[in-house]
């Protein structure tokens, strides 16, 4: 593997934004009665349009109220391209509830399926047929192949968003310090500590669902994790336990960490009188 590009192959699939506001309870005391029902009315309907884009499709934007100092409403949209993500965040700006909405946060992302198990058997495979690596018969090989997992695995690189009811959202870099440098560890070796970290979240599969999305260039982070269960209590046994694994003892770097309870945009009116 010494000749091979030390970059592993990656699958990238829906493009994700998360938006953290507070909300401006003061001003929403200050509206009359009516108007606070028009209001919730009308973003009801709005965010009706943007969670489905039909009465039978699976979720693609998703409410949730946000526990803690940080904020008290987190959106997070899954859509098949930024441009489409750009159109929900104007959507949303269009409302008369986002005047009562102040960012405090964001994160853009895209789902990301890493490749390290299937890299070094695709780069071996090109190598074998006589292609340098980064030729033009190399690119081939390996965009062929890339395009052959991409359909295999469409549905966890388009998800929908998962229908539990706590989310858990932080994001995270790999160390690049002085005497210890993800990036500078030899291919092989990352592939195997990347397998058993894998391992942990898979014993976790029935409880949570888990979403990896890359942001590097996108966002100040290297990667968002989304992380989706009806316990709660299960983000702190999940996350305690992989801080014993050797990729996040010795490379992890963890951002702020995001949870929320799940809001169903029919009951935001209800939320927006203090009733969750």
């Amino acid at each position: 593997m010494s000749d091979f590009p030390p970059v592993p192959l990656t699958l990238e699939g829906s493009a994700l934004l998360h938006q953290f506001f507070r909300f401006d309870w003061k001003s929403w005391r200050g509206c009359a009665d009516s108007q606070r029902k028009d209001v919730a009315a009308e973003a009801v309907a709005a965010l009706s349009a943007l969670e489905r884009s039909g009465s039978d499709a699976p979720a693609r934007t998703a409410l949730y109220s946000e526990l803690g100092h940080k904020g008290d409403l987190i959106f997070v949209h899954f859509r098949d391209s930024f441009e489409a993500l750009n159109q929900a965040e104007l959507d949303l700006a269009q409302t008369r509830l986002f005047d009562f909405l102040t960012p405090a946060h964001s994160y853009v992302s895209v789902v990301e399926l890493g490749l390290y198990e299937s890299s070094r058997k695709t780069y071996e495979a090109a190598a074998a047929k006589g292609f340098a690596p980064h030729s033009a018969e190399w690119n081939a090989e390996i965009a062929s192949s890339l395009e052959r997992g991409a359909e295999a695995m469409r549905p966890r690189l388009f998800p929908a968003v998962p229908d539990a009811k706590f989310l858990c959202f932080y994001p995270m870099d790999r160390r690049r310090g002085e005497h210890a440098n993800w990036y500078a560890v030899p291919f092989a070796e990352r592939q195997r500590m990347m397998h058993d970290h894998g391992m942990i979240g898979r014993r976790y599969g029935d409880q949570v669902k888990q979403i990896i999305s890359g942001s590097i260039g996108l966002d100040d982070w290297e990667w968002g994790v989304d992380l989706f269960a009806d316990d709660p209590v299960v983000f702190k046994k999940l996350i305690y336990e992989m801080r014993f694994d050797e990729v996040s003892a010795v490379y992890g770097l963890f951002g702020q960490f995001y949870v929320g309870i799940r809001l169903p945009v029919e009951k935001l009116g209800a939320w927006l009188e203090g009733k969750l």
